[in-house]
């Protein structure tokens, strides 16, 4: 798999494009024997330095590097080139700017009226972002039709999920060494909601793309990452132990 950030690829002291990526680097990712491509900061975000982890627009591709035609265009060239595209799919939190994005429509609603958590729940302190209340049945929507869109929309061929250790604990693992021991995984910390969330999740992926491939980025080893979810499992395909 070719990690790559589609704005930082060129060789000039410029944001690059969609289509300057399909033509000039899609070949030589290729050339090298890789057989997929993750594409990073596809979403749009304000902060072009959060490379593309601060997402204000869920629905909407970044237009630094093009239009929506010219992302279509770069996933094309890919599969012409027998290349499987991941998206770097960013659900663990959303950019804290109150003037775009989704943090712009909190009025002070309770918890359960709104896309974040209240209080010291919503907001990651290290990333300065807020959090998503999986509880909330208009936030699992919200995801889970985000997810869709992207593969009906574009073919993407499947997501790597950001920050999944952020998402299955309610400290974030945050100062936590994760030595192995079952409780470290499966106790009061364990954020419930947003592991039935990624179960409902990669369900449903794997529903209207039996092929895909879902990857979980997660330090802690959680266990059944990675098993079905008829299994019991969370249903990630992989697991990328990135710390």
């Amino acid at each position: 798999i070719y990690e790559a950030h589609v704005g930082m690829s060129s060789s000039e002291p410029q944001i690059s494009s969609y289509r300057e990526f399909a033509d000039d680097v899609l070949p030589r990712i290729r050339a090298n024997n890789y057989n997929t491509v993750q594409l990073m900061a596809v979403m749009e975000h304000s902060y072009y330095a959060s490379f593309g982890y601060h997402v204000t627009n869920f629905f909407a591709v970044s237009s630094r590097s093009g239009t929506p035609e010219d992302l279509k265009y770069l996933i094309d060239k890919a599969h012409c080139l027998g290349l499987r595209v991941l998206m770097d799919v960013v659900h663990s939190h959303a950019s804290n700017n109150v003037t775009d994005g989704l943090n712009g429509f909190e009025v002070g609603q309770s918890s359960q009226e709104s896309y974040f958590h209240t209080g010291d729940r919503g907001y990651h302190k290290l990333w300065d972002s807020r959090l998503f209340n999986y509880s909330n049945w208009e936030v699992l929507r919200f995801l889970l039709s985000n997810l869709r869109w992207w593969l009906e929309e574009f073919k993407f061929d499947g997501f790597r999920f950001d920050g999944v250790t952020s998402m299955l604990y309610h400290h974030h693992g945050i100062n936590m060494a994760f030595t192995g021991d079952y409780h470290e995984y499966f106790s009061e910390a364990t954020d419930v909601d947003a592991v039935v969330y990624l179960m409902l999740a990669n369900y449903l992926i794997h529903k209207i793309l039996p092929d895909a491939t879902v990857i979980a980025e997660d330090v802690s080893g959680m266990p059944g990452l990675g098993r079905p979810v008829s299994e019991g499992g969370i249903g990630f395909d992989y697991r990328l132990a990135m710390a």
